[in-house]
């Protein structure tokens, strides 16, 4: 017989939504991806509590949300960002799981760095789906939907699994340096040369305009050439386009499946989901990397993501965990030492 657990929504922020690992295989049809902002800590939420690391998360932006155990028990994990959760009346830093029971009530706050965070559920939370995921494309709303207050989440085949509470550790990659690696192009030809040495040399700040189709940045113009119109094509996430302003826009998440506007470079996929943690303000440089480079490093990316989420899906994560899951009574009435502590 499965659990059933459900939660409410006391609070949510602008853009608090759900999202799983993306919409694949729609951009020929118009549909965007969409799927979480930092791709990296949505799947290690998920892994950290035994879930598939594309599975429905809620993602919370610096707006926060408010999360009441209604009826039931849950294990939920928390991370991305250097966010604030709030248990039982305590507070802690983000990257945790916990379980929230009948009565209690969870927060998720932005903290001293970071935009994004996910809420990932031991569960399946009944949420609608839209081609068959639950990633919400903010600007339709198509998907799982944002999050609303006085929304009920049922959960079903809720776990309860306290073995994992505590810490998820953060890789040190999790952060931005303020060091953005990019492939010139494909549209750099058409700019001035003044204007490629300024992109390649100098500071931009991110700016207030920012969502999860893209955030526009502050700093030297990019004039073009010429007045340049070309024939819409297919843009990826981490397309750098520069419009007839001079200003550059880095495309994210929910960005459009095509565009006319020129694009200078594009954000290597190893430094997108830090690049996307960042705030108003923040300040980042542009490298320059050939192709060739950009490839060894997302298949070495891909390696070491693999080899993180392996460690924090495993119930010894840290030491603490390691001691939980073991019988120290046991191991002290026997004599034996338990591996591990010696």
């Amino acid at each position: 017989m499965s659990t059933v657990a459900r939660l409410g929504v006391s609070f949510a922020g602008p853009l608090v939504t759900f999202q799983d690992g993306g919409r694949f295989g729609g951009l020929r049809f118009g549909v965007p991806a969409s799927g979480p902002m930092d791709r990296l800590a949505h799947a290690a939420a998920n892994a950290s509590i035994g879930n598939d690391p594309d599975a429905t998360t809620i993602e919370v932006s610096r707006g926060g949300v408010v999360l009441d155990g209604v009826a039931g028990s849950v294990t939920l994990a928390v991370a991305g960002g250097g966010c604030i959760v709030d248990h039982r009346g305590t507070a802690e830093p983000g990257w945790t799981v916990l379980t929230i029971r009948a009565g209690e009530r969870v927060s998720v706050r932005a903290g001293a760095w970071g935009s994004w965070s996910y809420v990932a559920i031991a569960g399946a939370p009944v949420v609608t789906r839209w081609l068959d995921h639950t990633a919400t494309h903010s600007m339709s709303g198509l998907g799982g939907g944002a999050l609303v207050a006085g929304q009920e989440i049922k959960v079903e085949g809720a776990r309860v699994e306290p073995v994992r509470d505590g810490e998820i550790p953060v890789p040190d990659f999790a952060r931005s340096t303020g060091r953005v690696r990019v492939v010139m192009g494909p549209q750099d030809q058409h700019f001035e040369d003044d204007a490629i040495a300024a992109f390649r040399s100098s500071p931009y700040r991110l700016t207030d305009a920012f969502d999860r189709m893209g955030v526009r940045l502050s700093g030297p113009p990019l004039p073009l050439r010429e007045v340049l119109s070309i024939p819409s094509e297919p843009i990826v996430r981490g397309s750098i386009q520069v419009a007839g302003d001079g200003v550059p826009t880095v495309l994210l998440a929910d960005h459009q499946t095509t565009g006319g506007y020129p694009k200078i470079a594009t954000v290597v996929s190893a430094d997108l989901d830090a690049f996307a943690q960042l705030r108003t303000g923040d300040v980042v440089e542009f490298e320059p990397i050939d192709a060739a480079a950009a490839v060894a490093l997302a298949r070495a990316r891909a390696d070491q993501v693999t080899e993180f989420l392996s460690m924090v899906a495993s119930p010894g994560r840290t030491i603490t965990h390691r001691l939980r899951a073991e019988n120290l009574i046991s191991g002290a009435v026997s004599g034996q030492s338990v591996p591990g502590t010696d």
